[in-house]
């Protein structure tokens, strides 16, 4: 009798590694090269309407089997006009979006609020190196006017953080740099160029009447009429002890300040938020509060920061 080969006993563990190799492969897509266009069309790829209205078309999307990050347009109510946003939206286990009836997707940073786009819109990721948003009339609406800064990619992070990153994988330029009127877990919020800016209201994404600003006193909430004023302040006193700028984080568990120091040191003071069992995010609502939400089985507001007037 003929004796078997080794490759007779390794052709079939071959075939069995293979398979479970396929089957292995993560179906997010959560990273972009130059020279891609995506157009905000019906029949895109990953277009999702939900029963409040709201429809996403994703772009990129990380993770799987749960509420994921992911950025792509968004439209809600006679979806006539759509932002260029990161939104937070329920996944199955192979990164499909679903439609749970109150798993709604929540914006949590978009591009364009004050300049939404229709339909057949598009968004290029140059080949020099730009993000580009246009109008369905071709009209330019926004950029991150990177070209020529050797920008090599894009990708959404677990963290929900959008950036473009060169050949050594270091960011030239990213979303939290540029925050609207949310916040993510381990997202900063610094003095000096950043705030929060509520909208006008859920359906009008315009910039509104209140924003959240951190200066090297403390944090401060303003509503912006004919006078700007201050509704709520936290002050810190004490003297700098960092060279960085002052800064607040959102951590798990609290929104945490550091005016006068700087990680790895202590805050200077903690404004507690619940700890989280699941996806968070902390939103400066149109009425002015702070709130943050969580998706526990549908989204809650778990904290309104502002609930308590702080004026010391």
């Amino acid at each position: 009798m003929k004796t078997p080969s080794i490759s007779t006993f390794l052709f079939p563990l071959f075939l069995l590694l293979s398979s479970y190799s396929i089957a292995a492969q993560p179906f997010d897509y959560p990273t972009a090269n130059l020279s891609t266009t995506w157009t905000n069309a019906a029949s895109a790829p990953h277009s999702v309407s939900f029963t409040d209205g709201s429809t996403v078309r994703a772009i990129l999307l990380r993770g799987s089997f749960g509420p994921r990050y992911a950025c792509g347009f968004y439209c809600n109510g006679t979806c006539t006009s759509y932002l260029f946003a990161v939104f937070i939206v329920q996944t199955n286990s192979g990164s499909g979006i679903v439609q749970p009836a109150i798993g709604f997707p929540q914006v949590v940073w978009s591009a364009n609020r004050n300049r939404p786009v229709k339909l057949n819109a598009t968004l290029s990721l140059t080949n020099s190196g730009d993000l580009v948003l246009r109008d369905a009339d071709g009209s330019q609406v926004w950029s991150t006017n990177t070209a020529g800064k050797s920008v090599s990619g894009m990708n959404i992070t677990d963290s929900g953080n959008l950036v473009l990153f060169d050949s050594k994988n270091a960011i030239v330029w990213q979303s939290f740099d540029h925050p609207t009127d949310s916040l993510v877990p381990g997202q900063k919020l610094y003095e000096l160029g950043q705030r929060l800016t509520s909208s006008v209201s859920s359906t009008n994404w315009s910039t509104g009447l209140y924003s959240l600003q951190v200066m090297n006193r403390g944090l401060f909430a303003y509503i912006e009429e004919d006078s700007r004023r201050v509704y709520y302040r936290y002050l810190i006193n004490g003297t700098d002890r960092s060279a960085e700028r002052s800064y607040v984080r959102f951590l798990n568990g609290s929104l945490s300040l550091f005016i006068h120091s700087s990680e790895p040191s202590n805050p200077d003071a903690v404004i507690p938020v619940p700890q989280a069992s699941s996806a968070q995010y902390m939103k400066l609502m149109p009425d002015g509060n702070l709130k943050v939400w969580e998706w526990q089985a549908g989204w809650k507001v778990v904290a309104d920061l502002f609930g308590v007037p702080r004026m010391a």
